[in-house]
């Protein structure tokens, strides 16, 4: 199915040739029937002489109302350019077709209203005129058709000429990510919240699971209808009634997205190739202007990314920066206008831009390469932006369709263009950056505490800023290439040892002589650190080696009296059922504070555990 979109001045005739083609009345609020003359989107649908259905979409002539005509043309495939016989080309004619070239609408009928009201020789030279007109536009070589909606002269024809200019128009294409940019919300009794708008990107489906951007909304397709007719699946290219469960009138609104969870995200900053109309003023760096894309509109402030100002008839590089935000994709079109008049738009290159030095060349060459790059360079680009990205943070940044993204990876990886990390992948040079950064970061910690044996995994991984799935995975693939080590807690670089150097060995030494002095009852720890003049690195350093075993704060044994301490104390247990504090104490001739502390630590240890007064085994 396809969607038609009308175009052209107010009055000229639009919506009653519409009605002419289908018996739909597009106008349908009373004020537009009032005043005779369209407001907002009109919608109707007809079958052409070959059977193909398509849907029309009425868009209003007056300069007042051309946010609402942008908000239904755009994914149109073939758009009706009405123009009254009676007056010829007038200045909204001018400017529908240029929001027609904007949006690079390919294919076009012209349609020469109120026949009935003109006499041949002067309909003769509204012919002339307006195809010398359409020579100058995109639109050359669009058929004119001569109308009228009153006798119904012209109107087989119309359809017959509407029908050959779909015979070579193709389908819209399934990329598996659709959307739906909402036009209309509504309620229907007894049906609940409805939204319709021109589906492109992929299918839905009733009872799918789906998402409205901005906002994160969550709701679910309870049905889906085209043309007033129930269907299961809608494919793209069509218009459609999506009857949403979860969501209330109040929660939605024109210019915001219908699609499935999880790819499409609102922007607030895009890159974009911005084209000034011939007939606009030059457009300076920080100007205001009104931004639409899809059916969605917003104040947009553009920065010129390569000079002061974008003369009539340029192209160049901008970014855009939204007064709020708009879910985009790289790839779509846009218009911009001031109050009073269409001044230009372009493709959306970036639609989550960051901020740009201006005047840089390396900014406009990468521009250049993501709006008109290579599969492989689109998805080379995505995976380096994001130093490690799975497939679908590929399919998003690079605007490909998924399964183009999948076999052109595959080819990468081939060609070993591409690292993979489990389901993740890197360029070398995201890669060298990415094992750059977490490898220097532990050959700086080495340096930092030269006595330590490894870099805590969990102060690692919140310094190069990664999820845990991925930063295990990546331990586990440079653990693999024999670039590091790592232990259940730490990571450490292959060459690293902890070493003593001669003084600190000679301070270790005094330290183990003076707790070898009294095996179960040796000094204080915190008073032999102090008369030792003991540095505290020097003291972790012999508590992971296991030279010493701290039990609490002033209190560390030898490992072989800890040993053997904890040796009797479990065989005690198990001979008499329990141990007290007391019992521990003339076991080894000590006192309370030793008694106590080392019962206390093999609690922590889970050795044993209080009950009452005394110990047991866990």
């Amino acid at each position: 199915m396809y969607v038609v979109g009308t175009a052209g001045h107010v009055d000229h005739g639009k919506s009653t040739l519409v009605k002419a083609l289908t018996g739909i009345d597009p106008d349908r609020l009373q004020e537009e029937k009032d005043r005779g003359m369209t407001i907002d989107l009109g919608f109707a649908w007809l079958e052409l002489p070959s059977g193909r259905e398509v849907s029309i979409v009425d868009v209003p002539g007056h300069e007042r109302f051309i946010k609402n005509m942008l908000a239904g043309v755009g994914g149109i495939d073939v758009a009706l350019l009405v123009i009254a016989a009676d007056e010829g080309i007038m200045p909204q004619t001018e400017e529908h077709l240029a929001i027609l070239e904007l949006l690079r609408v390919k294919r076009a009928v012209v349609a020469l209203t109120k026949r009935d009201l003109v006499d041949a020789d002067w309909l003769e030279l509204v012919v002339e005129d307006v195809s010398a007109r359409l020579q100058r536009s995109t639109l050359s070589g669009a058929p004119v058709v001569v109308v009228s909606a009153v006798t119904g002269e012209g109107l087989a024809d119309l359809l017959a000429t509407l029908d050959r200019a779909l015979d070579n128009t193709p389908p819209r294409e399934d990329l598996g990510r659709p959307r739906l940019p909402i036009d209309r919300v509504f309620t229907i009794a007894g049906f609940g919240t409805v939204v319709t708008g021109t589906l492109i990107g992929g299918r839905l489906q009733a009872g799918q699971e789906l998402e409205v951007q901005p906002g994160g909304l969550k709701a679910r397709a309870r049905g889906l209808q085209m043309h007033k007719h129930k269907v299961e699946v809608a494919q793209p290219g069509n218009r459609v009634a999506a009857n949403l469960a979860g969501l209330s009138t109040d929660d939605l609104r024109r210019g915001q997205v219908v699609t499935v969870p999880g790819w499409l995200r609102p922007t607030l900053a895009l890159d974009v190739s911005l084209r000034l109309l011939p007939a606009a003023k030059p457009l300076p760096h920080n100007a205001t202007v009104t931004f639409h894309a899809g059916s969605a509109e917003a104040v947009a402030r553009v920065s010129l990314l390569e000079g002061d100002q974008l003369q009539p008839g340029e192209t160049g590089w901008a970014q855009l920066r939204l007064g709020e935000p708009v879910a985009l994709a790289k790839g779509d079109l846009f218009v911009l206008r001031t109050p009073n008049e269409t001044i230009g738009g372009g493709e959306v290159v970036e639609p989550h831009a960051r901020r740009h030095r201006r005047r840089q060349a390396d900014v406009a060459e990468a521009l250049q390469l993501l709006q008109r790059g290579s599969p492989e360079e689109l998805v080379l680009r995505a995976v380096d932006q994001r130093e490690l990205a799975d497939l679908p943070a590929i399919v998003q940044r690079s605007g490909l369709p998924a399964d183009q993204v999948r076999a052109t990876v595959q080819a990468l990886l081939a060609e070993s263009r591409l690292v993979q990390v489990n389901e993740h992948y890197a360029t070398g040079a995201s890669w060298e950056r990415l094992t750059g950064r977490l490898l220097g970061t532990l050959s700086a910690y080495h340096q930092q505490y030269p006595l330590r044996s490894g870099m805590p995994k969990e102060e690692l991984k919140s310094r190069v800023g990664l999820a845990a799935r991925l930063f295990n995975q990546l331990l586990e693939r440079l653990e693999a290439a024999g670039r590091l080590v790592q232990s259940e807690s730490s990571v450490r670089l292959p060459e690293h040892r902890p070493a003593f150097d001669p003084a600190q060995q000679r301070e270790a030494e005094r330290l183990l002589e003076a707790l070898a002095r009294d095996r179960f009852s040796p000094p204080s720890l915190t008073d032999l650190a102090q008369e030792l003049a003991l540095d505290a690195e020097l003291l972790g350093a012999l508590v992971e080696q296991r030279q010493i075993v701290r039990v609490g704060e002033s209190i560390a044994y030898l490992p072989d009296a800890y040993d053997e301490m904890v040796a009797k104390i479990v065989e005690r247990i198990r001979a008499s059922g329990s141990i007290t504090v007391a019992e521990v104490r003339d076991l080894f001739n000590t006192s309370r504070k030793y008694s106590l502390g080392i019962m206390e630590h093999l609690d922590e240890q889970r050795i044993t555990r209080r009950v009452g007064d005394a110990r047991v085994l866990r």
